[in-house]
């Protein structure tokens, strides 16, 4: 294999931070996180036999959170701090939503031979997370384009009208 051309290589993104920081700022987020999930569970535990409400409301959610910081971060560029997406999106959210007691759960409900509940828990998680991370994502964009319009929607209509112009 031969060495790529420095010319081609692609454009460098945003400064990232030292690992070290970066490994740090997703530990710490990770804890409050897991933190936040288990919090969760012990305020709105399942009740024995019951379905997992908890863990479903907490990945769905999360999920919406993911939503939001990816425009936010990726995006749109309105948070650019390196430690931001490490501390929030790998660390706190992923340390929230979970995929193992989403796991544990569904191989409950198979154990108490709920094959239905467990299927529709299975299918409905997913397919709530993924409509979440979209439907966040797009009201994300929308509130901020409302905002950079009005903005400048309001001097930009003015003008158009002729009102506030000097004769």
């Amino acid at each position: 294999m031969s060495e790529q051309d420095p010319r081609e290589l692609p454009e460098p993104g945003p400064p990232a931070a030292p690992q070290g920081r970066v490994l740090a700022a997703v530990a710490a987020g990770g804890a409050l996180g897991a933190l936040a999930r288990y919090g969760a569970l012990v305020l709105w535990p399942t009740p024995r036999g019951g379905f997992p409400w908890t863990v479903f409301v907490v990945n769905v959610s999360g999920c919406a959170l993911i939503g939001v910081l990816m425009v936010l971060t990726v995006e749109r560029g309105r948070v650019t701090h390196p430690l931001v997406r490490p501390f929030l999106g790998v660390g706190v959210l992923g340390g929230f939503t979970t995929f193992s007691t989403y796991a544990a759960g569904v191989s409950d409900l198979l154990v108490r031979q709920e094959a239905l509940t467990s299927l529709a828990y299975a299918a409905a998680t997913v397919m709530a997370a993924l409509a979440a991370v979209w439907a966040a994502a797009a009201g994300t964009r929308t509130w901020l384009d409302r905002g950079s319009r009005g903005s400048r929607g309001s001097r930009g209509s003015r003008g158009s009208r002729g009102e506030g112009r000097a004769a």
